[in-house]
């Protein structure tokens, strides 16, 4: 079944197989725009059924992590248009991934000091410029709570970013809701104590990303917008009890829209109950995707058991550009080693797309 085509909405995928969002930093600069490199980097695997980019920071304040390729300036558009095109003429399929970081960045990064919904910081680590050169992992910085005025500007970034990414020729856009990100950040009571109409109960909670969510879907499409959620894997701030009941609310709040699918990114796959998966897919008839770990095997178990219908796959696409024939016709993987997890942020091409190709 995973090897089988797959309609996701009206868009034809080849297969089940998805290359997860991962960052890599391998911009162009001045102006964190895609590369050469990385039009290459994607076209070498389209083989996926789907692709999602790794995080396309919405605005200057939105980005955590340096060198990563934004989606809110032209020179932008123009780069991704290379990677899409490149990716369309190999057959495949590209959502990209919208991303604010919220608190988890630093004003060396982000150029200004970073908003959250509460002025509340975490010990974390980001990857960003050093002092005595160079870029590595650096503690972020203390954040500023957000005003009315800064969340309409933040909804209008997203729902600029998803026009520009329909500019630059994307399938559809993923809005990055998980791992104590921005929009994670709202729904969460650790990160989140306003006073307003956006902190409080659950519902406040969740007027943000519903907001988020309306205003995309309204400018360029339900069928085209997806959400990815994290609700057991935990953030900068921890794990918060609330979320995985949280998360149903949502999804049956979402389940009338017609998204393009929901994206489940479980960590290592372990900490997430069946009861729970049960649960989303009871609430949510729409495609439900999977990310954590997974192998050929247990992704096939997943898809037979009826709770995904699509498998997303992060490190092995790494060193496997064609991990899809490899995994038809039963080749040997290259693993994820040492010496792969060095060259994961920045650099060139060595560790980028320079990996075999059976």
């Amino acid at each position: 079944m995973i090897f089988t085509p797959f309609m996701l909405g009206s868009l034809p995928l080849a297969n089940r197989f998805v290359m997860a969002p991962m960052t890599r930093a391998r911009t162009d600069q001045p102006g964190d725009r895609p590369s050469e490199l990385m039009v290459k980097y994607y076209g070498q695997r389209a083989g996926a059924g789907l692709i999602i980019t790794e995080g396309a920071p919405i605005s200057t304040v939105a980005r955590g992590y340096s060198l990563t390729p934004g989606i809110y300036t032209q020179a932008q558009i123009d780069g991704w248009k290379r990677v899409t095109d490149e990716v369309h003429a190999k057959g495949g399929k590209i959502f990209i991934q919208l991303w604010h970081v919220g608190r988890r960045s630093h004003a060396s990064i982000a150029g200004e000091q970073p908003v959250s919904p509460s002025a509340l910081k975490v010990p974390d680590r980001v990857y960003g410029p050093l002092p005595q050169g160079g870029f590595g992992m650096i503690e972020t910085g203390e954040p500023r709570a957000m005003t009315q005025e800064d969340i309409d500007a933040t909804i209008a970034d997203f729902t600029q970013a998803a026009v520009n990414a329909m500019e630059a020729g994307f399938d559809g856009v993923e809005l990055h809701g998980a791992h104590g990100y921005l929009l994670e950040q709202f729904l969460c009571r650790s990160s989140n104590q306003r006073s307003d109409c956006y902190g409080g109960g659950q519902e406040n909670r969740l007027r943000f990303l519903l907001e988020v969510i309306k205003a995309v879907t309204s400018a360029i499409g339900a069928e085209r917008t997806a959400l990815r959620l994290s609700p057991y894997v935990g953030g900068s701030g921890g794990l918060d009890p609330e979320l995985p009941e949280l998360t149903l609310k949502l999804v049956a709040a979402l389940a009338p829209l017609g998204l393009a699918y929901l994206h489940l990114s479980e960590g290592g796959g372990n900490g997430t109950p069946d009861r729970f998966r049960e649960q989303l897919r009871e609430r949510y008839p729409r495609p439900i995707m999977v990310a954590g770990n997974y192998t050929l095997e247990s992704g096939q178990a997943m898809l037979n058991r009826g709770l995904a219908d699509l498998i997303a796959f992060g490190q092995p696409f790494i060193t496997n550009p064609d991990l899809v024939r490899r995994c038809r016709e039963g080749l040997a993987l290259t693993p994820v080693d040492d010496a792969a997890q060095a060259t994961f942020y920045g650099g060139g091409a060595e560790g980028y797309t320079d990996y075999p190709i059976a």
